[in-house]
């Protein structure tokens, strides 16, 4: 989340969203709740904590080496028209999907502008 936070700007500028989901309860083990107070986000968060979000795009994790019941860390850009553009899903929770690979895929997304 921290990574998105200082391309706000240029998010917006691309007329593009950012939408964070956590396969998490609530008063979960991390207490989403209490970091969100401490350390607010300026993208919209969901707790999936039914995790049906995060197998709905067969990302949850159900046991690994480290992860129980949670999402592995995934990144997908989405168009305008629900298509899926991009799609990273991580190796293990340290693995994200490389910054400029996502906003590559994000600007790829919006319409070109064609000149007269």
């Amino acid at each position: 989340m921290a990574q998105f936070e200082p391309l706000q700007a240029e998010i917006e500028e691309l007329r593009a969203s950012v939408l964070f989901i956590a396969a998490e309860k609530r008063a979960g083990m991390f207490k989403p709740e209490g970091f969100f107070t401490k350390h607010p986000v300026s993208f919209p968060f969901l707790l999936d904590e039914d995790r049906s979000v995060t197998k709905a795009y067969g990302v949850h994790n159900r046991l690994a080496l480290d992860a129980i019941d949670i999402a592995k860390p995934a990144t997908f850009v989405v168009d305008r028209g629900g298509i899926v553009r991009f799609i990273y899903v991580g190796r293990n929770q340290m693995d994200r999907a490389p910054l400029p690979q996502v906003m590559t895929a994000v600007a790829s997304c919006q319409p070109s502008v064609a000149s007269c």
